[in-house]
């Protein structure tokens, strides 16, 4: 069965993205380094050795990836190819603009109505594989509803103290377990939890 992660970049002070949706300083260290890894046909970045050790790895796993309608509109759909994987969910209550679908007619997009619809299609298109659930409104509804097996974290030294949360609206107290992966490369580190359900559900208390 496919494993849910809710990832994504983050400040150290949980932000993802600043109000206006710009990253500043977050993605830099897609460029600070000597090694080459490619996410996907269109994206290449260069990394430290450490950072492509963990992210290669990672993105190679991930089957489809879910993401919100407003992150879809910012991106423009990504020009109709996934951040990761072979798939893309797109969580939305519009249809897709069928300007875009007229201009990327072999994208590999998928829509459902809401999370847990879309978290249930991108499990079933990815089979054995990774589902990766951007972090933001959408990841954060997929965490607080149970949906979520691991969180990564590609924390960047940087405090933004305002912009969009990690988690979302998500409230309460979690559990998670000790973190399993923690590699330090060139100003980021990355951290890769797993949910431990069984403490969690004694552990939320809503704000």
């Amino acid at each position: 069965m496919a494993r849910v992660v809710m990832q994504a970049v983050v400040s150290v002070d949980g932000y993802i993205a600043s109000p206006d949706d710009t990253v500043g300083p977050l993605f830099d260290w897609y460029g600070n380094g000597d090694v080459t890894v490619q996410a996907n046909e269109k994206w290449t970045f260069h990394v430290s050795r450490a950072s492509a050790g963990y992210v290669k790895p990672f993105w190679d796993a991930v089957r489809v990836t879910v993401i919100g309608r407003h992150l879809f509109d910012t991106t423009d759909g990504w020009a109709g190819v996934p951040a990761a994987g072979d798939a893309l969910v797109v969580v939305t209550h519009r249809p897709l603009p069928e300007e875009w679908l007229t201009r990327f007619p072999d994208a590999p997009f998928h829509t459902a109505d809401s999370v847990e619809a879309g978290i249930a299609l991108a499990k079933e298109l990815a089979g054995a594989g990774l589902v990766c659930v951007t972090a933001g409104d959408v990841g954060g509804q997929a965490f607080a509803a149970g949906l979520v097996d691991e969180v990564a974290m590609d924390v960047v030294p940087v405090v933004m103290g305002e912009g969009k949360r990690f988690f979302g609206s998500h409230t309460g107290t979690v559990l998670l377990d000790d973190p399993d992966t923690v590699v330090q490369g060139d100003r980021v580190l990355h951290l890769h939890y797993t949910v431990d359900r069984g403490r969690s559900q004694d552990s939320v208390h809503p704000s």
